[in-house]
């Protein structure tokens, strides 16, 4: 087993700290959910950094407003470190681009895809959906599968030339060192499940929300495994991460009396909430520092690889997430299920 990565950063570091210093001037990144929650600040702090930004969203008016806010703060950082007033490296904040994606949507998902031009240096697949109540796409996929999980699978997959050209341009430099880079927004939650390769969808177990939340955001980590492994010829690293408890519009089918349940019930009622800021950081970290150079298919947390199997309310990353072997049927049974070939597969 390789050594478990640490970095000078922890649970209180914001993403503009992970980030001081790093120049990502003409890089291009996407940010899936990047007009919400710590999809912004994700976003905010890659523009700021130099990169090209594209909030890849559901809600195109939602998007364009958030654009406009980090084009801003742009404004304003330049502004102050003109004036002497900042602590600014004087790197110029990168474009800030909207496309819509429904990530729910397979026919959006190959849109996106389409529009796409050129080489992409860092996708931060960071949207979802959580604990949503039974529902199903028009494929009778289960819609958190279909969105965590499946929709971001055919995206990354669909995305594989235009960061391997990434990887290619730069030498292998990547955004920050060790090629392109993609960021798997995961989660404690996965504690609560394996992905059931029996029964997926439910179409004969009991429907549990937080069931089928835990299984997406296992799949999310297996996804890093196998695509690390694929990819690593191509310069392309995978990496998954949880980004802590921030209270988002992620929670909008949770109420707050069953967050609160859910907390004392873990043993968890006194933890504290991250800012979205704080909440960005591991992603951030896992797209761009220079300690993670060539590492792929690893867990973070707080700013710092997870202790494996050692599982804390929000701690530790399970086994099974990291389970070469379900990673390998995970990303057949998704070819699978989108009925996709394996041209991209090295």
């Amino acid at each position: 087993m390789t050594d478990r990565i640490t970095t000078p950063f922890n649970a209180e570091s914001t993403a503009a700290e992970v980030i001081a210093g790093i120049d990502l001037t003409g890089r291009r990144a996407i940010v899936t959910g990047g007009a919400s929650g710590i999809g912004v600040e994700t976003a905010r702090a890659l523009a700021l950094a130099g990169a090209e930004v594209t909030l890849a969203v559901r809600d195109l008016a939602a998007g364009e407003r958030t654009a406009a806010d980090i084009t801003g703060t742009g404004a304003s950082a330049g502004a102050s470190s003109s004036a002497g007033e900042g602590a600014g490296s004087g790197t110029a904040a990168g474009r800030v681009l909207v496309e819509v994606l429904d990530l729910a949507d397979q026919a959006s998902v190959a849109a996106f895809v389409r529009r796409w031009d050129g080489p992409l240096d860092i996708l931060v697949n960071n949207a979802g959906v959580m604990a949503s109540p039974l529902t199903r796409t028009p494929e009778g996929w289960e819609l958190q599968f279909a969105t965590n999980h499946l929709g971001h699978f055919a995206l990354t997959v669909g995305l594989h030339d235009a960061l391997a050209a990434a990887a290619v341009a730069a030498g292998g430099g990547g955004s920050a060192g060790g090629g392109a880079r993609v960021v798997s927004v995961s989660s404690s939650a996965h504690h609560r499940s394996p992905v059931v390769f029996d029964d997926i969808h439910f179409d004969r177990r009991p429907y549990d929300p937080w069931g089928a939340y835990g299984q997406s955001k296992t799949a999310n980590v297996l996804f890093a495994v196998e695509a690390s492994r694929r990819w690593a010829d191509d310069g392309i690293t995978v990496n998954a991460l949880m980004p802590g408890g921030i209270r988002t519009n992620l929670q909008r089918y949770v109420s707050d009396e069953e967050l609160a349940r859910l907390r004392a019930a873990a043993g968890s009622a006194d933890l504290k909430w991250k800012t979205p800021e704080q909440g960005a950081a591991t992603s951030v970290l896992v797209a761009t520092s220079p300690l993670l150079a060539g590492i792929g298919g690893r867990y973070f947390e707080d700013c710092n690889e997870a202790q494996v199997g050692i599982l804390g309310a929000r701690n530790g990353v399970a086994a099974y997430a990291l389970d070469p072997d379900a990673a390998a049927r995970l990303w057949d049974v998704s070819e699978h299920t989108l009925g996709l070939g394996v041209a991209t597969a090295s």
